[in-house]
């Protein structure tokens, strides 16, 4: 990645240089504009740097001067540093934030906050009424941790609903981005509470965290459901199988405005595949443009209805589909005709401009993806309803047991109800 010492007199950035600051005197060299201009910054960039305790706690004491701050990146600004170091550093360089009244998004991708290191976040996550935008990638989290940081942001609503009622112009959360962190179907309840706490978040991002069916099901009945604003949902490379393809199915009419839907690796099924395909086929998804839908085991029927809802008035604004991986032969009539339907979108697009902003040129923004990894369908499929409702029910069971097995390898998990319990137990620590 580029490093960056920015021109730019609005943004302070160290991105990827690469430093290792461990006292005050470290960081004094780099400083110039925190101290000269604080009030003319909007954008502080720490990334790709490694921040001892001292440092950051000099950094503190200059941030509640940046009256003008509106973002911070914090990525990957802790690599080497010795588990004891940082809470707290985190929390020195957190707490200034709070002051900084403008501030509406915070990166906190590629840092280890784990359950010992996750406290310090939580009264910012709880308290800072103007956060707008999360990142949260890439953690290490778990389902302990996890959990403390949903209810922080439950608790986030609360305190930005209190500050409308006392008069303040308050935003809304509008992006959570937490993939990456084994979030596990442990620490679903406790966000989808957060998620119906604020329900009109655009962008939800949670890619790769090991999710179960259950906890699927639950994330999507009980919490994104409510998101009514809805833009771009990815969830991919978590397990969904027929039954939480069917909720997905389900509460998809609750979104009229999503934009992009992302669970490629999720495993939907056969069947899920058509349930997901027909939902979108309803005509209450019509600002669909993008479905990322890869490696989910979806079959001819599954190809065919979602060409059948494309070709229709349901998805009138869709440009790029992805469906390698699945099980569909490659010389299946509808991919020809799902091709013909994305390549006259494009067509139409760059004549009218309908899609402002968008790259024409990027192949990754229109049509089809490299259908290079497709599986031949069985050739002894079952017609029968019953009998394949029974072989998911069998799949999902036979997951699960996989998935409980993977946890007792070398580095065991504690069961979801004890994660429960510890997480319910710290969760009642105070948050000041």
């Amino acid at each position: 990645m580029a490093s960056s010492v920015s021109s730019d007199p609005t943004i302070f950035s160290l991105r990827n240089l690469a430093l290792k600051l461990n006292t005050a005197d470290d960081l004094t060299p780099h400083i110039g504009p925190l101290t000269s201009s604080p009030t003319t910054i909007t954008h502080i960039d720490l990334s790709g740097n490694t921040l001892g305790v001292a440092t950051c706690e000099h950094i503190s004491t200059l941030l509640p001067s940046l009256t003008n701050l509106r973002s911070a990146n914090l990525a990957d600004i802790f690599t080497g540093r010795l588990l004891a170091e940082i809470p707290p550093a985190l929390d020195a360089l957190l707490t200034a934030l709070r002051k900084c009244e403008k501030l509406e998004e915070i990166n906190l991708n590629d840092n280890a906050f784990g359950l010992n290191t996750v406290e310090p976040l939580r009264p910012f996550l709880a308290n800072h009424v103007p956060l707008r935008h999360l990142y949260l990638n890439n953690n290490g989290l778990g389902p302990a941790a996890g959990t403390l940081v949903a209810q922080s942001l439950e608790q986030l609503a609360a305190r930005k609903a209190e500050a409308r009622k006392a008069g303040q112009q308050v935003p809304d959360l509008e992006t959570i981005v937490c993939g990456r962190n084994r979030l596990e179907a442990g620490s679903m309840a406790a966000w989808a509470k957060a998620f119906s706490a604020h329900g009109k978040v655009k962008m939800v991002k949670m890619v790769q965290n090991g999710i179960r069916i259950e906890g699927i099901v639950t994330l999507l009945k009980d919490g994104l459901a409510k998101c009514t604003g809805l833009e771009v949902l990815d969830l991919q490379d978590n397990t969904f199988t027929l039954k939480a393809a069917k909720t997905l199915a389900q509460v998809l009419r609750s979104w009229p405005d999503l934009v992009e839907l992302a669970v490629g690796d999720c495993l939907l099924s056969a069947r899920g595949g058509v349930a997901v395909a027909e939902a979108l086929g309803k005509g209450n998804n019509g600002k669909v443009e993008v479905l990322r839908l890869g490696f989910n085991e979806i079959d001819a029927k599954g190809l065919a209805a979602l060409v059948k809802s494309a070709e229709g008035k349901a998805l009138p604004r869709l440009r790029r589909v992805e469906l390698n991986g699945n099980k569909f032969s490659e010389d299946d009539e509808n991919i020809e005709a799902l091709q013909n339907i994305l390549s006259k979108r494009k067509e139409e697009g760059e004549e009218t401009d309908a899609y402002p902003g968008l790259d024409h040129e990027d192949e990754n923004s229109w049509g089809l993806d490299e259908l290079d990894e497709l599986e031949d369908e069985d050739s002894d499929d079952e017609d029968d309803a019953a009998e394949e409702d029974d072989e998911a029910e069998a799949e999902e069971a036979s997951i699960v047991r996989d998935a409980d097995l993977a946890e007792d390898e070398p580095v065991s998990q504690k069961k979801d109800e004890d994660v429960d319990e510890l997480a319910a137990a710290l969760g009642k620590a105070e948050i000041k």
